[in-house]
């Protein structure tokens, strides 16, 4: 091997923005949920042009350090040396471990519709009427992500789940499940593509969206599905993690 080719690489201008600005929001001099000076004032003050300081900006935001919002700009998140190691082999809700921000209102929705050919299959029975349900989740104003449930009629009746009884259908929904379930599958797709019950309704990076086909089982009825989900994460807010073991 030719070493002095490697001797002679320059270290990138690029990195060396990033580097300044780590070191920035580690000092605290731009703390965790604040937002960054605009792009032509952050590269007026660095001393950059604004393609080196945007190759930084992505670098940050593939390390989970900085979150763009489109129109809106660029946010300090949590380092990512400092958050909670969770992974999608461990049996919980989804929406919780693969999505950065929180938030502060779950909005719950349902209607019962007619059987299927489609929910037949996810469902891996026969049911004259499933229980179809979205769940809408914001952070004040902003719809961050939405989740999509089917659910048979036999299963809502077995758990003995009033359907009219918001709390208690949410909480089922979003972690009691998780607690009855054994096991489960995840098919992890990416979509352009998120279709609203409300067409008013506008989810923040709907464009570009991680899509979670999420299936549950629980001891008691072991051959049906307890239900099927669709969880749709923006690609702006996912953190989405792996573990790989040698068989």
């Amino acid at each position: 091997m030719n070493t002095n080719n490697i001797d002679k690489l320059k270290r990138p201008l690029y990195i060396n923005v990033y580097d300044e600005l780590l070191l920035q929001i580690t000092k605290g001099e731009y703390r965790v949920g604040s937002q960054l000076p605009s792009e032509p004032d952050l590269a007026r003050e660095l001393g950059v042009s604004r393609a080196t300081l945007r190759q930084a900006l992505v670098l940050l935001q593939d390390d989970g350090l900085v979150r763009n919002i489109r129109g809106k700009g660029n946010f300090v998140l949590e380092s990512f040396y400092k958050q909670k190691d969770v992974q999608l082999e461990k049996l919980s809700n989804p929406m919780h471990k693969c999505h950065i921000s929180t938030f502060d209102q779950i909005d719950l929705h349902y209607r019962l519709d007619p059987q299927t050919e489609h929910t037949k299959q996810v469902l891996k029975r026969d049911s004259s009427t499933v229980v179809a349900l979205e769940r809408l989740y914001r952070k004040g104003s902003d719809l961050l992500a939405y989740a999509f449930t089917f659910m048979s009629m036999q299963t809502v009746e077995s758990l003995s789940l009033d359907l009219d009884n918001k709390e208690q259908l949410l909480g089922f929904l979003e972690n009691e499940a998780y607690t009855i379930a054994n096991h489960g599958d995840i098919e992890i797709k990416y979509t352009h593509t998120v279709n609203l019950a409300d067409p008013k309704e506008k989810l923040m990076g709907q464009n570009e969206c991680f899509l979670l086909l999420e299936t549950l089982y629980n001891k008691t009825e072991a051959d049906y599905p307890l239900m099927y989900n669709k969880f749709y994460i923006p690609q702006q807010f996912s953190k989405i993690k792996l573990n790989a073991y040698k068989s």
